[in-house]
């Protein structure tokens, strides 16, 4: 069997084992993922955390699972303290680029030499925000990136990863925290991300207003950002952007025009 396949049938395995109609919420534990092994004679992943991170963050669980989900709803894996998670049911609220949003072109300031080398992975988008202070365009906030990969323990929640952190201040001399999450290549974003980046601020940056963003390249080879804020229903998506990093001299007057005309909107 392959990776997948392997990952399929246990996580398949564990969630129909727990699995009773009308359920909101199945807790489930790492033991569980070699128990159910044994029992399905599968060989277990080296690494088995790879096992829910790959259900988590590169591939949607298997139609079986999410057949069971009620209209507008998609099952999802949150984490539950330290080797313990959770299938929880929430709105289907898929994060991807909007088609149609105006475009803004942003001078490229990356570096030749980093742009020759990159990939398009999430390592390579980090650096042309960084590069091009993309998070201070789209946030209107001056900021500096303190920390990439920050990886800690959250109450509730057990170890997370967020992609870069930010901090920054405003005109006002408020403060405040970014926390980023980026995707390049095949990867996707979702909200089981931003929960964790919220209960990264509420318990590392309780003194700063936090403002969750995520990148995106998209296949056209432009970036799109989303900002999100957490409403009575859950985490919402309350701003997106789509940006272009082009060679000055691509930016036209019509273009300048067009970008003045939308301060008066």
């Amino acid at each position: 069997m392959t990776s997948e396949n392997r990952y399929q049938a246990i996580i398949e395995k564990i969630f129909f084992t727990k699995y009773k109609k009308r359920s909101k919420e199945i807790q489930f534990a790492r033991d569980d993922i070699m128990k159910f092994a044994a029992k399905l004679h599968i060989e277990l992943p080296k690494n088995l955390g790879d096992l829910v991170y790959s259900f988590r963050y590169r591939s949607a669980l298997p139609k079986s699972i999410q057949d069971t989900a009620s209209a507008g709803k998609v099952w999802i894996i949150r984490p539950a303290g330290r080797a313990e998670y959770l299938f929880a049911l929430v709105p289907d609220i898929p994060i991807v680029p909007t088609p149609n949003i105006a475009e803004t072109k942003v001078p490229d300031a990356t570096p030749g030499i980093v742009a020759k080398y990159a990939f398009n992975d999430e390592q390579a988008l980090l650096a042309k925000l960084r590069y091009n202070r993309l998070v201070d365009v789209f946030t209107g906030v001056t900021c500096y990136s303190l920390q990439n990969h920050l990886r800690t323990t959250v109450p509730g929640m057990g170890q997370v990863e967020t992609d870069e952190i930010y901090v920054g201040i405003n005109k006002h001399g408020a403060q405040f925290v970014f926390p980023i999450q980026a995707k390049g290549g095949t990867d996707k974003l979702n909200i089981v991300q931003i929960e964790q980046d919220i209960g990264v601020c509420e318990d590392k940056f309780s003194d700063l207003i936090c403002r969750p963003i995520a990148a995106q390249f998209m296949l056209d080879g432009g970036i799109a950002l989303f900002e999100f804020e957490q409403a009575t229903a859950g985490v919402k998506i309350c701003g997106e952007k789509h940006y272009r990093l082009v060679p000055p001299d691509q930016i036209t007057p019509e273009d300048l025009r067009a970008y003045r005309d939308r301060l008066s909107d």
